[in-house]
């Protein structure tokens, strides 16, 4: 039990350790890439919805 103990404090000595070596961006450009991830999928959302459209009123023609 004392072994997993050490174990343990060792991993988290080791995650702390890189933790500090992380380097994070910077608000603006968390702001700018999230602003640019939800106008994709926003582009990709309306895309396929006219494609559903369009694909319906083809085959309600049928």
């Amino acid at each position: 039990m004392a072994q997993m103990l050490d174990e343990i404090r060792t991993y988290l000595r080791g995650v702390k350790q890189e933790w500090g070596k992380v380097t994070w961006p910077e608000p603006p450009v968390i702001f700018s890439e999230t602003l640019f991830v939800i106008v994709i999928i926003i582009s990709f959302t309306v895309a396929i919805l006219v494609i559903d459209l369009i694909y319906k009123t083809l085959f309600g023609l049928i």
